[in-house]
């Protein structure tokens, strides 16, 4: 089967690209360059083009056709429209990568299940992957486009640590220092390792039965904010000083941060894989967070050009911290 991934060098695409090669794929990405942290792994060709220019993309395509197109870096509808005229009459199946965030966020019952709303007030990113899908089951229902909709949640590789500021976090935490968990940390969450995603991903693939269906492919190993850290904590060798702050708190110290708290990791987001598992009987995510964390620790810890802190976020961590717990932020070390 031959596959065009845009992408597929990225955390969550990577490990997709790897199992589609192991399958016996023909594996296709079109991207404008190399990634260090995740290079292009053997047997993939690649298509030198920028899908955000649609010249230089069709180029690149030539008259290439494909069974199945995954499309990993489409954000808003004028990448959709792209992708549209690009791939008409060019692919037997177009894999629109959306995500969990779109669903009804607070969620009004639990466990997520693909029927869920479609709404999210506090996030812009999200708003736009709906707008996305929107536009998609319209090009489905009125021209038969091709199209599936997969909604990954949390999905991480070794390179990314699960809490907002990644490493300056850890380094906070090897320092004594106090780390902020949003609320009280016993708000439920799903983080589902790139390789057990790709099991879901790869199987869609070339699949007529699921054409004009949406899926979302996740783990079943639910955490509190409060377990997540200590095991980050526990992977990087130290139990983590915690210092608990209302969401609210945060976006009026940082907008951007807070947007991603209220849009998405504040809420419980705890999701029913049935229907993957119906579509692809061979999905089952077995890797629990706490080895994905020793892996994470052991790819910072093996180059320090790797631990990077963010100086601007560290001081507002520490302004946050000093405004909401003035004690904490006082204690020597």
């Amino acid at each position: 089967m031959r596959v065009l991934f845009i992408g597929g060098t990225g955390i969550i695409s990577s490990a997709c690209t790897r199992l589609a090669l192991e399958r016996g794929f023909e594996v296709y990405l079109l991207n404008r360059g190399r990634t260090s942290a995740r290079p292009v792994p053997e047997g993939a060709r690649v298509l030198r083009g920028d899908i955000r220019d649609a010249e230089s993309a069709r180029a690149a395509l030539g008259d290439l056709s494909f069974d199945a197109v995954v499309n990993w870096v489409a954000f808003t509808p004028e990448h959709v429209e792209t992708d549209l005229a690009l791939f008409r009459g060019r692919t037997r199946q177009y894999v629109f990568i959306s995500s969990a965030s779109a669903y009804q966020t607070p969620p009004a019952r639990l466990p997520i299940v693909e029927s869920t709303p479609l709404v999210n007030p506090f996030w812009g990113y999200s708003r736009d992957k709906i707008a996305c899908e929107d536009r998609l089951v319209r090009a489905h229902r009125e021209e038969d486009f091709p199209v599936t909709i997969v909604r990954p949640s949390h999905t991480y590789d070794e390179t990314l640590l699960p809490m907002d500021g990644g490493y300056t976090v850890v380094n906070r935490m090897r320092q004594g220092r106090p780390v902020i968990v949003h609320g009280d940390g016993t708000s439920l969450w799903t983080l589902t390792h790139h390789r057990d995603f790709a099991l879901g991903l790869v199987g869609l693939l070339g699949n007529p039965l699921v054409l004009g269906d949406v899926f979302h492919i996740t783990s079943d190993e639910w955490l509190t904010w409060n377990q997540i850290f200590a095991i980050v904590g526990e992977a990087a060798g130290v139990t983590p000083d915690v210092v608990h702050v209302p969401s609210e708190v945060i976006a009026s110290f940082d907008p951007a941060w807070g947007e991603g708290l209220l849009g998405d990791k504040a809420h419980s987001m705890i999701f029913d894989n049935a229907k993957i598992r119906r579509a692809v009987p061979d999905f089952t995510a077995t890797i629990p967070f706490s080895r994905g964390a020793r892996e994470v620790m052991a790819w910072y810890d093996a180059d320090p050009a790797r631990r990077t802190v963010d100086g601007a976020l560290d001081r507002t961590m520490d302004a946050i911290v000093e405004a909401y717990a003035p004690a904490r932020a006082r204690r020597p070390g």
